[in-house]
């Protein structure tokens, strides 16, 4: 039985030859590049190297890139960050800073503002997305208080798929900052979580016009355990890490030199990713075309058009999206029903919540994430998969609830 992976939203597997790469730093090059000796050096000069080749992509300065264990802490950082050196700036006593997010963020995101509103920390607007899974950016505008802190929209919703309008909510909020400082106002901070954005979208921070921006290594093609955070020069951020001076001394630890070194090579593997975006999005499309036109009562959760080329987030009627996802996995599919992260859990997506679709709905979705190698004929063979275990489930259903109404 052939293994078909469509979840690269998820994960995507290390490219053999950035492992290549890594496999040295384990072994002969393993020094702490913290150390002054020539061994620490060299492990010194390589993480230098990554950094470097991340921040060609992101078009920003070298020392603007933060190495994290990950997104998550990325974002954790990004945001407690700034509170964090707000009350320093300002004392524990001064008035409670506002941010602003969106109902469909990752769960790193919404867990985290959550937090400093429960610590009295913070206080959060989450702003509401159309039906395709889209912010408004007038709608973001309209919730700027006078003690707005920061911004932090997602580039990329990591279910749907759909692409937030990044550049336009910058542009906005650099005219509304030139505004503010007139006025007297602090500057608003501009955060994304550019996870799922990095491989497929234009992640130029100056023209994105952000202050911050997340990403991890094991989206692209690299390994797990390593991410970034792009913080600007001028953005005024404290550590959440206590310890010692890595990393500018915004972020304490030893490096991971192994990982960095694989991230750094996927970075620079990046753009050549987004040239297959064409093709990619020709077997995704092909994907979206047969199983809404072939399968009865099939809906496409999110904007067709503005969305990554890679991801398809289907929902189906009558039909619990935990069973499909069994039943694919059992035929050698591998799929999801939403986040990675929430793949445990019997909630409904708040994302797709968010989007208006009843409990329900939001229980039948099922995502498929194309990966640069996958293939039409591979596709062809998980549309008639997925045809054949949804008869069958409504089958099951229906009689369940023929019996039940008897």
């Amino acid at each position: 039985m052939k293994n078909i992976y469509l979840d690269h939203a998820a994960t995507t597997p290390t490219d053999k030859e950035i492992l290549d790469e890594i496999i040295p730093f384990f072994s002969e090059r393993f020094g702490n590049p913290s150390s002054v000796h020539t061994t620490g050096q060299d492990a010194m000069n390589a993480v230098d190297n990554a950094r470097n080749t991340i921040s060609k992509l992101l078009n920003c300065l070298s020392t603007e890139i933060i190495f994290t264990s990950g997104a998550t802490e990325s974002n954790n950082f990004a945001i407690k960050g700034v509170v964090k050196a707000y009350y320093a700036q300002h004392g524990k006593n001064a008035p409670i800073p506002h941010i602003i997010t969106t109902a469909i963020e990752h769960h790193c995101v919404l867990d985290t503002c959550k937090s400093l509103e429960k610590e009295g920390l913070a206080k959060v607007t989450y702003a509401s997305v159309n039906k395709d899974g889209l912010v408004d950016v007038e709608k973001i505008r309209e919730a700027v208080k006078e003690n707005t802190l920061l911004i932090s929209v997602m580039h990329v919703n990591n279910e749907i798929g759909t692409m937030q309008p990044i550049q336009e909510i910058g542009n906005m909020l650099e005219e509304l900052n030139k505004q503010r400082d007139l006025e007297g106002h602090k500057k608003i901070y501009f955060h994304t979580d550019a996870v799922q954005a990095i491989n497929y979208v234009n992640c130029d921070v100056s023209k994105l016009k952000v202050d911050m921006l997340s990403f991890s290594g094991h989206k692209i093609y690299g390994p797990k355990g390593i991410g970034a955070l792009f913080i600007k020069k001028d953005v005024k951020i404290k550590p959440i890490l206590d310890g010692g001076g890595q990393e500018f001394k915004l972020r304490a630890g030893t490096h991971n030199v192994p990982a960095i070194v694989g991230f750094g090579h996927a970075a620079k593997r990046a753009q050549e990713n987004k040239e297959k975006n064409d093709s990619i999005q020709e077997v995704r499309d092909h994907l979206i075309d047969r199983v809404l036109k072939e399968i009865p009562a099939s809906y496409l959760n999110g904007s067709k058009e503005k969305r990554i080329p890679n991801n398809a987030n289907f929902r189906f009627d009558n039909i619990e999206g935990e069973g499909l996802l069994l039943s694919l996995d059992m035929e050698g599919i591998s799929a999801s029903t939403g986040s990675a992260c929430s793949s445990g859990s019997l909630d409904p997506s708040h994302v797709l919540l968010a989007l208006g679709l009843r409990h329900e709905q939001a229980h039948g979705s099922l995502r498929l994430t194309l990966g640069k190698n996958t293939t039409k004929e591979e596709i062809d063979i998980v549309v008639e998969k997925i045809k054949e275990i949804v008869e069958r489930l409504r089958k099951i259903s229906g009689n369940v609830l023929s019996e039940f109404e008897k």
